[in-house]
């Protein structure tokens, strides 16, 4: 006899239910609409990649964070029991696995454009809408397994596709009437200057990765880290003085001035003010420098940029991205320099949740139950409901002859805001009745003229 098991989901991961699935088409409907006209074409990609593909792309802390999937078959043999004997965990746990999750969009879509680059036209404009998996701890807004929309384009490196980038994520917040997120930018190159002024030399991982803790533990904090890690951090005081309370442009001139300039091709602060100089009237998002925006990745080498819901919900960013100068290089594919951003749907759907901004229509994915009394008479009524289905009507026909009490409960249940009633005198008769399931209005409808009636007159529910 089997033994009984609790149901329940892994720890970070979850089911979601009708009305949850609802709101998330709702929000990636918004995306892909948006996406197509900004040129993006979509692809997908496999749930598993390559463990080597995915390692050694997100830095330190990232690669602790992907999900390993352990061999199969006749793959386990290949287990290094001599690295597990001398103690050598981590090489005998790579032996025992070959695939891995994928931890975000971007990685595998560069294996995707080197491995396709001769069925693709460059520059090449994808988004792409799947879960990812991280073993991260789970907490409020953070899942082991999330959604990300991505849009990326690859193959130039023209400041172009920023600014639009920067339009784009206005118009998608536009359309969810989602008012009050923060657009902040800033350039790995900036940072770069920052950190080698601060003793890091050529290795400046140490000093983002650092950095990129600001939002989680404090600027105080951060000093501390800093200093403990052998960094100057006077150079950070004198930024943080110089900048206080000036324009986007002005923080930008004066950095100019603390930095120097660049011997890159794309002079980073130049690259930066030409942006927040074209930058078009936004509706919904406020775009701001921010030079301590570090963004943890590794593969980031130009612009970066983070988006932040309303201060009133608490989340953390809801969309992030940047520019890279050689992703697919690792892949034989040299200079394919590119730009992606990655929306967290399952964040984003959080915020409109707290903040009441997904439209009532979503409140039912149904918009008639048609009430069963007799099996005769729901067979017979079968053509006009097809009728209704194929002018687009989201019909819930009762599977059995249920009192009438329990079969409208079910709509109120399932919010349905209309139901067709057809009993033994509406049979007689060839009619039906409509009822509004909110206001209890009733209307009469011959069933030759059901389909030609007028539905946009009834009540809303």
């Amino acid at each position: 006899m089997l033994m009984s098991t609790k149901p329940n989901t892994p720890k970070g991961m979850r089911d979601f239910l009708p009305q949850e699935v609802m709101r998330r088409n709702h929000i990636m409907g918004v995306m892909k609409t948006q996406f197509e006209r900004y040129g993006f074409l979509p692809i997908e990609t496999p749930a598993m990649e390559r463990r080597e593909l995915l390692l050694g792309k997100y830095g330190d802390e990232g690669d602790r964070l992907v999900f390993k999937v352990l061999n199969s078959g006749e793959k386990v043999k290949k287990a290094d029991l001599d690295a597990l004997k001398n103690g050598e965990l981590s090489r005998f746990g790579n032996s025992l696995s070959e695939k891995a999750m994928r931890y975000d969009l971007t990685v595998p879509f560069a294996r995707f454009v080197a491995q396709h680059q001769n069925e693709l036209s460059f520059p090449f404009k994808r988004y792409q809408m799947q879960p990812v998996w991280r073993a991260d701890r789970p907490q409020h807004g953070r899942f082991q397994e999330f959604t990300q929309c991505d849009a990326d384009a690859i193959g130039s490196d023209s400041l172009l596709l920023e600014l639009e980038y920067i339009q784009m994520v206005d118009a998608i917040f536009g359309d969810l009437q989602l008012s009050g997120c923060t657009l902040r930018i800033n350039h790995r190159k900036v940072l770069e200057a920052i950190a080698k002024q601060a003793g890091a030399g050529a290795d400046t991982t140490r000093f983002f990765t650092i950095l990129d803790k600001l939002d989680k533990v404090g600027w105080e904090e951060v000093k501390r880290l800093l200093l403990e890690a052998d960094f100057d951090i006077e150079i950070l005081d004198k930024i943080n003085a110089a900048l206080e309370g000036k324009s986007n442009i002005d923080q930008l001139d004066v950095l100019g001035q603390l930095l120097g300039t660049s011997d890159s091709d794309h002079d980073p602060i130049q690259d930066l003010s030409f942006l927040f100089s074209n930058l078009e009237q936004l509706n919904s998002t406020t775009v701001v420098f921010d030079w301590t925006l570090a963004r943890g990745l590794d593969y980031y080498t130009g612009t970066i940029f983070e988006i932040s819901a309303p201060e009133q919900v608490t989340v953390g960013s809801i969309g992030a991205g940047g520019r890279y100068d050689d992703l697919t290089g690792v892949f034989g594919m040299k200079d394919m320099s590119g730009i992606g951003i990655s929306f967290g749907l399952d964040r984003i759907e959080l915020v409109l949740s707290e903040l009441d901004l997904f439209p009532t229509a979503l409140h039912t994915s149904i918009d008639v139950m048609v009430v069963n009394f007799s099996m005769d008479m729901i067979t017979s009524f079968f053509p006009y409901i097809s009728e209704l289905r194929k002018q687009g009507k989201r019909v819930f026909v009762y599977p059995s002859a249920a009192k009438l009490k329990k079969q409208l409960g079910l709509a109120n249940q399932l919010r349905i805001p209309y139901a067709l009633i057809m009993g033994e005198l509406e049979w007689k008769e060839q009619s039906c009745t409509l009822k509004n399931l909110h206001t209890g209005e009733q209307t009469t409808i011959s069933l030759n003229h059901l389909t030609q009636y007028n539905w946009d007159n009834l009540p809303p529910h």
